[in-house]
């Protein structure tokens, strides 16, 4: 029922599912008071899976699309604007969002932290409903399930740990809350958007744009979900980030 919609529909409704995840994870994460082990564990199962999905789903697509030019620009422009933002959001607070202990400042801590903080989940957020969005292109108007799934597992310990961070630094429910469930109406919105933008592109193009998400979210993981994982979990997060990748890889070839 779903492939009779105009495909930037089905595209906003993939991003939103695949955004709600950070509800989910930020629900489970304000409540349940879950042990850091454990959410750094989460942290590096969702970081393995994402990775795998860039290797074998998104950079492979890119490659076969436009070429390795095309690929590798996009990719390592993608990591480079990710990083320019981060350490712009750095400055202004919101360096340890993804942090589920107490490193998050509060607003009296960092005046304007809490906005730097939405700030940087839309940003961490975006370039993962851009692919969603163009995945319906790439496979011929049926979503990249793969990319899906593995933007949703990851969502979830994104969400959990920077919840459990605000709960620490004093962010009231009410914030938290709707912190994440606009983020993820505005997630489902540039997958909608993405879609309609690129919906005529060049295949060079949409290899680019494919390539450019991907490194933003390479760049993401490395700077942020990987470093509050290790933090917590120490030697465990290598094998555990190991196992998330298998996961996804095994699901990826299942699925092929």
């Amino acid at each position: 029922m779903l492939d009779r919609l105009p495909m930037a529909v089905q595209a906003g409704f993939w991003g939103s599912v695949a955004g709600g995840a950070l509800v989910l994870g930020a629900v489970i994460g304000y409540w349940a008071r879950l042990p850091q082990r454990l959410i750094a564990a989460v942290m590096a199962y969702g970081s393995g899976v994402l990775i795998s999905a860039l290797a074998f789903d998104l950079m492979d697509e890119a490659w076969r699309r436009g070429g390795f030019l095309a690929s590798a620009t996009g990719f390592v422009a993608g990591g480079l604007l990710f990083t320019l933002a981060n350490l712009w959001l750095s400055r202004h607070g919101a360096k340890h969002r993804k942090r589920s202990g107490a490193r998050q400042p509060t607003e009296h801590d960092h005046a304007g932290s809490g906005l730097a903080i939405a700030l940087g989940a839309l940003i961490d957020g975006i370039p993962e409903s851009l692919v969603i969005g163009t995945s319906l292109l790439d496979h011929g108007g049926h979503v990249g399930l793969i990319a899906v799934a593995a933007i949703f597992v990851s969502n979830v310990p994104e969400g959990l740990s920077s919840a459990a961070g605000m709960r620490t630094a004093g962010r009231s429910p009410r914030y938290v809350f709707g912190l994440w469930t606009a983020i993820s109406v505005v997630l489902g919105l540039a997958a909608l958007l993405g879609n309609l933008a690129f919906a005529h592109a060049a295949p060079e193009v949409l290899a680019a744009s494919t390539a450019v998400a991907a490194g933003a979210i390479l760049a993401m993981l490395a700077d942020t979900m990987i470093p509050e994982a290790f933090e917590v979990a120490h030697d465990g997060t290598g094998l555990i980030t190991v196992l998330g990748f298998l996961s996804a890889f095994a699901l990826s070839r299942a699925g092929g």
